[in-house]
């Protein structure tokens, strides 16, 4: 068990219910012996490219928590060094939830999922918004994206740990789809120009 991860997410109400479950001792061992997951090693910058959406919470001051998709071409979630993730804030409704929230508290966390795969990976970090900082942003834009680029979000990683693949539902993309029936297609139109070619008109 991280102990990064641990020490953000065990809080004393959910040690508490830990333990009355059963599970406090078992997470107690795992902590003491792993790692602290809180740099962004090869493996989850593989990962983190290859992703075109993630989940970003944040909370606001009062408390309620606030979920936001975030989408856009693959790789626009962008790793700037083994601690930083930043992505360029594409114009959306004019809501701001997220802006507001991150005003009043830097923390964050997203949650990034691969449904083909069943892979599901959390971060927990702390965000700063960079409104006025023009080559950043020429830095995260997406090129040939035509979304317009607002501002610039930087997070700084403090913990990451990859989620249980049990339950995960499993989808494909559109691309995905195309290009697995892209085979089935090309045979298809092959078999219909056969039958076509041994046509006779009828007598």
């Amino acid at each position: 068990m991280p102990r990064k991860f641990a020490e953000i997410a065990f809080t004393p109400a959910v040690k508490a219910i830990q333990e009355r479950y059963g599970s406090r001792e078992m997470y107690n061992r795992m902590e003491e012996s792993g790692p602290e997951n809180d740099t962004l090693i090869p493996r989850l910058v593989e990962f983190i490219q290859a992703r075109d959406s993630f989940y970003m919470g944040t909370v606001n001051e009062n408390g309620w928590p606030y979920i936001q998709f975030r989408g856009g071409p693959i790789g626009f979630l962008k790793i700037l060094d083994e601690k930083t993730l930043g992505f360029a804030d594409f114009e959306g409704n004019c809501q701001y939830f997220s802006l507001g929230n991150l005003s009043v508290n830097d923390r964050v966390f997203l949650f990034l999922m691969d449904y083909t795969n069943r892979r599901r990976l959390k971060i927990w970090g702390r965000a700063t918004v960079e409104y006025n900082n023009p080559n950043l942003l020429e830095q995260l834009r997406v090129p040939g994206y035509e979304a317009s680029c607002e501002r610039a979000i930087l997070i700084h990683v403090e913990a990451w740990d990859w989620n249980c693949p049990q339950h995960i539902p499993i989808k494909y993309s559109e691309a995905q789809v195309t290009e697995m029936i892209a085979p089935l297609q090309t045979r298809i139109q092959e078999l219909e120009a056969q039958l076509a070619s041994i046509q006779t008109p009828n007598s």
